[in-house]
């Protein structure tokens, strides 16, 4: 049942994004190549071969969207700095870019001239090609000391304004997606070991920047370090199975557990250790491929998190599935379960994702029983659509938003530690393999149009009633916000379309008429030259 009633005071909303899916100028004002800059120009590779070497523009439209930050009344933006536009090749030694020090610089003082908390993250996927190509990117251990390099950098130039750090964004995606699967950059088919070695490397890093933070900075910047974990909620499909609650279990342990409990507790989850050592065993394997923590790296890792990041989307029925012993390994078959949805759940865009708001509280829940009940900042919560025709009437976003946020109210009020919430995402952008075909913006980009104009959704208006009322106060006020939203966007739609039948209009006049140009002195010189030779 929806509840009723208002967040905290001093309880912060904001939107976020990050820097490849949004800045553009792939290789501007001396901007080094990305592992994405790399992986999008190889053809199949991303949907329809789409990249983001322009996004959003956001790195020429730094004014105009904060613009909407301020029309959204957020409290925060979360960001996430791109380490090749200010070291190009991921080395401090070898060469650092002033003019994207200068481009973070303004944007976070933008940020505060207009009352916009800066919430950083220091790694949004985009891993300088050159430590790619030279050493494998996160197989390797090196990226420990070229990443706190890096980081110390970022808390040298920034951390005087920046209170808010995030070490990784989604660290699971980098390791699965980059290193097992191969969807993502750096597009690796490493079966079964790959991820496992890339997340052990970037969770000593993760350890290694904050003890930076904490010897080096913390005393004069006073800020806070922590990381952003991605996960989906595990339900078992029987509650009264055993087999299946185990397995609901697991999914969480695979997914969260992997990177919070070295985090909070100092090592691997006991089932993870367990399942990855007994098939590596199977497999014939002299030592899991699920790498070890030494006694002085549990000590050291556990503890690193001032706050905990929470990325959270979508929820699935889990149950128990034996897989069949495997010469070849996976991450995937590791965990021995399967993975349902409900065929009832709303899923406004992307198989993916479903709309499914009671698994929210009960991931905050499980964090707050499994790691101490930490202090947890939403980081990315949202739904995107994949129609091809523009929606700015995103009621299905309204209902999702307001689904998700009111879970969050239920699980403060028993005892959940969340100070903030992060709307995913402020603008429509660039999505990885998908490319532009999903949307998870709260305004809607047409990038058909060379200028890429911003027009809000019914979402954006929905959205900042919430924050202006900080959470829901009664029936008809909320019922209120809806109608309004509705017809707010109906009104912008119209205007939206006048400016496509422009844009077209102006792409007809620059591509068609220069071209019948072209053809008339083409004929004129066909017929003159026709002409001249029958009358010699």
């Amino acid at each position: 049942s929806f509840y009723y009633g208002t967040f905290p005071a001093g309880f912060l909303w904001g939107v976020g994004s990050s820097a490849y899916q949004t800045e553009g100028a792939w290789d501007k004002d001396g901007k080094g190549p990305s592992i994405w800059d790399a992986f999008t120009h190889k053809k199949g590779k991303v949907f329809r071969n789409e990249t983001g070497d322009s996004a959003c523009d956001g790195y020429y439209k730094v004014k105009d969207d904060i613009q909407l930050l301020k029309e959204l009344k957020v409290n925060h933006y979360l960001l996430s700095i791109s380490w090749p536009r200010i070291m190009p090749t991921g080395i401090k030694t070898e060469q650092l870019n002033e003019k994207g020090i200068q481009f973070y610089n303004d944007t976070i003082n933008s940020l505060l001239e207009n009352n916009i908390t800066p919430i950083v993250s220091l790694y949004h996927w985009d891993l300088p090609q050159v430590l790619q190509e030279k050493y494998g990117g996160w197989q390797n251990i090196s990226m420990i000391n070229y990443f706190n390099d890096y980081a110390n950098l970022c808390f040298e130039k920034f951390g005087d304004r920046v209170k808010h750090w995030i070490t990784f964004s989604n660290p699971w995606a980098v390791a699965e997606k980059g290193y097992e699967t191969g969807e993502h950059a750096p597009g690796l088919k490493l079966g079964g070991c790959g991820a496992y070695k890339a997340a052990h490397h970037i969770i000593k890093t993760h350890a290694k920047v904050w003890h930076s933070y904490n010897n080096t900075w913390r005393r004069e910047q006073r800020g806070m370090v922590g990381i952003s974990l991605t996960s989906g909620w595990g339900e078992p499909v029987d509650p009264h199975s055993q087999m299946d609650r185990d397995a609901a279990e697991r999914y969480i342990q695979f997914h969260l557990g992997w990177f919070a409990n070295p985090i909070y507790r100092g090592d691997y989850p006991e089932v993870m250790k367990n399942y990855v050592g007994r098939k590596s065993a199977q497999q014939g394997l002299g030592t899991s491929r699920l790498p070890t923590f030494s006694l002085q790296e549990k000590t050291y890792i556990k503890g690193t998190s001032d706050f905990l990041g929470i990325g959270h989307f979508t929820t699935r029925y889990v149950l128990q599935k034996t897989f069949p012993f495997l010469q070849v390994s996976s991450y995937h078959t590791d965990h021995d379960l399967a993975e349902l949805v409900d065929p009832n759940w709303p899923a406004p865009g992307p198989t993916w994702l479903y709309s499914v708001p009671w698994g929210f509280r009960r991931l905050l829940n499980f964090i707050k029983t499994q790691y101490g009940n930490p202090l947890i900042y939403v980081t990315e919560n949202g739904v995107s659509e994949t129609v091809q025709c523009t929606q700015l009437c995103d009621e299905w976003r309204i209902q999702y938003l307001k689904g998700y946020i009111n879970e969050i109210l239920k699980a403060l009020n028993e005892g959940v530690n969340v100070k903030g919430y992060t709307a995913w995402s402020l603008l429509d952008k660039f999505e990885w393999n998908k490319g532009f075909s999903e949307r998870f913006g709260l305004y809607h980009i047409d990038f058909k149009n060379k200028n890429k104009p911003r027009y809000p959704k019914a979402s954006v208006d929905y959205y900042k009633k919430i924050i202006s009322a900080n959470g829901f106060p009664n029936p008809r006020e909320v019922e209120n916000w809806h109608r309004k939203a509705m017809d707010t966007c109906s009104a912008i739609h119209q205007h939206l379309a006048a400016d496509s039948l422009i844009t077209h209009m102006e792409m007809v006049t620059e591509i068609v008429l220069p071209t019948v140009f072209t053809l008339c002195i083409l004929i004129s010189i066909v017929l003159l030259i026709f002409y001249l030779r029958n009358h010699s």
